[in-house]
């Protein structure tokens, strides 16, 4: 997205060359002759960068003063001063207001260039390490191979560039967010912001303050001006997250801020133009929400451009191997916590638990276990050491000893381990009685000696003393 940048300068010569030479290498500019069009011009939309002349001419206040201001009410956007008269003085007051650099008139071209790239990447690498500290570690990638996990790296590859608005389904865990974070990153905006806003958090009463911002002086004469969620997010993506959750009168001002791109900050007269893709994620079904009344249909439509699904962990099966792995590099990492070998029956527990609380449920698991299972022999994580509610809801029923084991066999050597073991039991539940097993398992009572004799269940003789003379 082209970067806006707004001059400031009494100078309308200045004014028009400074405006050539930026918009001959692709920003968009806009210009000011004095405070007060300035201070609209951001009131209306605020800048990715500002040029500030320190001497305004006829002005109601001078560079320094609106610096001062700017940065106050806009602390992530960097501002340059330009001036013909300046000293080391002024160089070093606005430098400790908070401007990103200082440069004298006459100045070259390409220098400007380089200096007003610099402070928007800088600005850029501010941003990123904020949310860095705010969300850490921030993850856009998608762990898996399964044909689930392809369908939606397709879906994203194919809506990330085309700026459309996503909706984003799934069950609670499943990595919506990443979803959304991985359109942005291979979207046209990526170098703009990626601002996150749960719904689910949103009072009423604060909603237009946290979306929209306020203006200054709209709390006294003195406060200052506050920029909103949507402001922030310009040239940016917007991620509602929890839509399901939002009241509804907050859903009425998110639609109209939707169908304009423009709002007024609480206390302002002055409409902010804004451009911010939006993406929202829903973890439960909206249809039934705007049956019930608790979501609005025209809400729905305006977020509902592209809907995207992500599976849930039950319909990725496959994919637990891949994930567990990457979980445990990241402890590892992060955490300073060994790595751990997973053992192939432990391995084939965690693929077939159900895992309600889908990818979530699954690092906070692996988490656990390394940090809670005993580090003992080579130091790998058996099944016998998983969480009883996870081997609880294991998709095959499990005893505590050669359950386990079953679950790391193929299918054939699980299924004969498995007959062996049901009939064994079944033939002492009835005294080794051979004709009332058969007919309690539902099998020819010649079939089932057959079967006896493939498994390896005994001999004749041990049968027959079993069954007591049959």
């Amino acid at each position: 997205m082209a970067h806006d940048i707004l001059i400031v300068d009494d100078e309308a010569d200045n004014r028009a060359s400074l405006s050539g030479i930026l918009e001959d290498e692709g920003f968009t500019v806009r210009t000011a002759p004095d405070s007060t069009s300035a201070e609209a011009a951001v009131r209306s939309r605020a800048p990715s960068l500002m040029i500030l002349d320190i001497w305004l001419r006829g002005s109601a206040r001078d560079g320094l003063e609106l610096l001062e201001q700017f940065v106050a009410e806009h602390p992530a956007t960097p501002a340059i001063m330009i001036s013909g008269h300046g000293n080391i003085e002024t160089a070093v007051n606005a430098i400790k207001i908070g401007a990103y650099d200082f440069i004298e008139k006459p100045f070259q071209a390409a220098r400007l260039l380089v200096i007003v790239r610099r402070a928007i990447e800088a600005a850029r690498l501010r941003r990123e390490n904020e949310e860095l500290r705010q969300k850490s570690p921030v993850e856009d990638e998608l762990i898996g191979a399964s044909h689930a996990i392809n369908q939606l790296r397709a879906a994203i590859k194919r809506v990330a560039p085309t700026g459309s608005r996503v909706l984003i389904t799934g069950p609670a865990g499943t990595g919506k967010e990443i979803v959304a974070r991985r359109i942005h990153r291979l979207s046209q905006r990526a170098s703009g912001p990626f601002v996150v806003l749960n719904a689910a958090t949103m009072a009423p009463e604060r909603v237009e303050t946290e979306l929209f911002g306020t203006e200054r002086g709209a709390q006294g004469p003195e406060t200052r001006g506050a920029v909103g969620t949507f402001e922030r997010a310009h040239n940016g993506t917007l991620l509602l997250d929890n839509v399901t959750d939002m009241p509804l009168e907050t859903q009425g001002k998110i639609l109209r801020a939707l169908q304009e791109q423009t709002f007024y900050r609480v206390g302002g007269n002055t409409p902010v133009q804004v451009d911010v893709r939006v993406i929202a994620t829903a973890n439960r079904g909206l249809d039934a929400e705007i049956a019930a009344g608790h979501f609005r249909e025209d809400l729905f439509y305006r977020l509902n451009v592209v809907p995207i699904r992500v599976p849930s962990l039950a319909e990725r099966r496959e994919d637990v191997t891949l994930l567990c792995r990457h979980f445990v590099e990241r402890a590892a990492e992060s955490q300073g916590l060994p790595m751990r070998r997973i053992s192939d029956d432990a391995m084939a527990t965690l693929q077939a638990a159900e895992w309600p609380g889908n990818v979530r449920q699954l690092r906070n698991a692996i988490d656990w276990l390394l940090i809670m299972a005993p580090n003992e022999g080579d130091g790998s994580i058996a099944a016998d050491m998983l969480p009883p509610e996870i081997v609880s809801r294991g998709a095959i029923p499990m005893r505590a000893n050669d359950g386990m084991e079953m679950m790391a066999m193929s299918l054939r050597e699980a299924r004969e381990a498995f007959e062996r073991q049901y009939l064994t039991s079944q033939l002492l539940r009835f005294g080794g009685n051979i004709s009332r097993t058969a007919t309690f398992v539902g099998m020819e009572r010649s079939a089932l000696h057959r079967k006896l004799k493939t498994l390896g269940i005994g001999d004749g003789e041990r049968t027959a003393g079993l069954a007591g003379g049959i």
